[in-house]
């Protein structure tokens, strides 16, 4: 019994230490794809880049361990969490670099990537980054057959910009027609949802 106890702990050991290194690998490719990602798409000059950062709990044991995960933003080398210090226009494209990040890092096989109301809070400058930081990123995935970019919104400017940045890159797909979905009275206090398909062409 106690070589077979002294084997489970070599063993618990070896896998804690793989998992470990395992977290640290995908945080460096999650904050290489966020920085790529930030560079592209956000256009102010107050921050270089933005990173998650992970730190253990503290007190917490090797069978329970969890981790603190936060956003820090950087500039010229100095580093601060974006808590409470960035604007709301600022933390919604922060969210989303963050998602494409690790849908890119997890979700590989998962083609579908869905942005509801991606443009909330931004500014026209961000929105235009925006649109060219998806295009860019719609032409990076044209290779992958089952790729997919659902986007919900209320802001037809930025599907137009979006369809001039994809015309701009280089093999992306693209996108024929939208569909625009609204809501009209039957009569007597009734609505219903009517949804038309409208080609691309046709946005200003």
């Amino acid at each position: 019994r106690p070589r077979c106890s002294t084997q489970v702990e070599h063993y618990w050991t070896a896998l804690d230490k793989a998992l470990g290194s395992f977290h640290r690998l995908k945080i460096e490719e999650i904050n290489r794809i966020i920085k790529e990602l930030w560079s592209v798409t956000y256009m102010g000059e107050d921050i270089d880049t933005i990173e998650i950062v992970s730190g253990e709990d503290n007190g917490s044991k090797r069978a329970a361990r969890s981790y603190n995960y936060h956003v820090r933003m950087r500039k010229q080398g100095a580093a601060l969490d974006m808590k409470g210090r960035c604007s709301a226009g600022q933390r919604v494209l922060a969210s989303i670099v963050i998602r494409l990040a690790l849908a890119q890092t997890f979700c590989i096989k998962c083609g579908i990537l869905a942005l509801d109301e991606p443009t909330t809070n931004l500014d026209e400058a961000n929105r235009r980054s925006l649109a060219h930081g998806l295009s860019r990123i719609i032409a990076d995935r044209a290779r992958q057959s089952n790729f997919q970019l659902v986007v919900i919104t209320h802001d037809e400017e930025f599907i137009a910009t979006l369809r001039t940045e994809m015309a701009a890159q280089a093999g992306a797909s693209m996108p024929e027609h939208y569909w625009r979905i609204s809501r009209e009275e039957v009569g007597q206090g009734k609505f219903y949802s009517k949804i038309d398909k409208i080609p691309m062409d046709q946005l200003q």
